[in-house]
């Protein structure tokens, strides 16, 4: 089978995780070229990654077998790439999120309908532990799911966990929000560790929202992304049983409680001689998870991302969504609305927006 060829626009931080994944798995990836308008800054790409840069889009367009195309850009410019992309024709695999606000969300929201092929790489979902506990909620063991206590990323991302955990598409929502400052031990970040110890201001998050007979609970702190002592944390409850992160609780009748452990499977340890990568997800005896690009030496969150690429080859040959502009487009908004609720005080009702038709 031949590596699927794609290209990217952009040269940040994000797109270190694309290349990655790439550079792990030739077999079923290729970085053709990459968009990057800084010359010295595409320079320095090439001969870190081994991948050509170009100036412009037409240039980066011209690359041989490229099947789509990754923007990784600031969110104000993602729209315009769309654009641009959609006018030649060529499939898209925008970054998070694929406008900046609730206007240029509705914008795009024509283009779609117009018939531009884009997709949005929302990784999260496709974690190795949040695809086994989204796969758990889906198989009817914990029965009807109600409540969803998310405390895993920021804004959209945690919207979009929420949302696939309670079973929801385009529901409107109640929303009521406050933030809490606290004091923590400045924490690690893209950089690495602090030159020192020294004391920041933690600024967490925490919203509920009402779906009308669904409750989402959205609790953040952006310190969990690096910090060593502020943990994720993930509850959803069903009429049947619930997920207390990775411990699982469920009657099989009646009379018959259940209580198991989603169990990691990683191989390289205690003297396991068959690589380093995780294997999958195991609930008692049943693979709830298996990674489908072991043995390749990735993280959690490459593995979300090479799915999110291996998806959007399939997508691109006429395949279904993954991931919509659509359903993008409403975690975003649902985000936003915890924002102005936190920034109010009030409670906020969303309102029906025209991609959810």
């Amino acid at each position: 089978m031949e590596p699927v060829t794609f290209g990217i626009i952009g040269g940040g931080w994000r797109t270190d995780f694309f290349l990655r994944a790439a550079q792990e798995l030739p077999e079923r990836f290729r970085v053709g070229g990459m968009l990057v308008r800084n010359a010295e800054k595409g320079e320095a790409i090439t001969q870190r990654w081994g991948v050509p840069t170009c100036r412009t889009l037409d240039e980066l367009l011209k690359t041989p077998h490229l099947k789509f195309v990754l923007i990784s850009v600031p969110w104000s410019e993602t729209p315009v790439m769309i654009r641009a992309l959609a006018e030649r024709g060529m499939p898209a695999l925008a970054e998070t999120p694929p406008a900046p606000d609730l206007p240029a969300l509705v914008a795009l929201d024509a283009v779609i309908r117009r018939g531009a092929r884009v997709q949005v790489a929302e990784q999260y979902a496709f974690q190795p532990l949040h695809a086994a506990r989204i796969a758990l909620a889906r198989s009817g063991k914990l029965g009807q799911i109600s409540q969803a206590q998310v405390s895993v990323a920021h804004g959209y991302h945690g919207v979009s966990l929420m949302r696939k955990f309670l079973g929801l598409t385009y529901e409107d929502a109640t929303v009521r929000a406050r933030e809490f400052i606290s004091p923590i031990v400045t924490s690690p970040g893209r950089d690495g560790l602090p030159a020192e110890e020294s004391i920041s201001e933690s600024n967490q998050l925490i919203a509920w929202l009402d779906f009308d007979g669904k409750l989402g609970i959205f609790d953040f702190t952006g310190d969990q992304y690096f910090s060593w002592i502020r943990k994720n944390r993930l509850l959803v409850r069903g009429e049947r049983g619930e997920i207390d992160d990775a411990e699982v609780r469920y009657l099989l009748d009646q009379r018959t409680p259940i209580e198991m452990t989603l169990r990691r499977v990683n191989t390289g340890e205690n003297g396991n001689l068959e690589g380093l990568y995780p294997k999958g997800i195991l609930l008692g005896d049943e693979w709830i998870y298996t990674n489908p690009f072991a043995p390749g030496r990735l993280t959690d969150d490459e593995i979300a991302v090479a799915t999110c690429l291996a998806k959007m080859a399939e997508y691109a040959e006429g395949g279904d969504d993954f991931y919509s502009v659509p359903e993008a487009s409403q975690d975003h908004y649902l985000g936003m609305m915890i924002a102005q609720a936190a920034r109010t005080g009030e409670r906020v009702r969303t309102e029906r927006q025209p991609w959810a038709s």
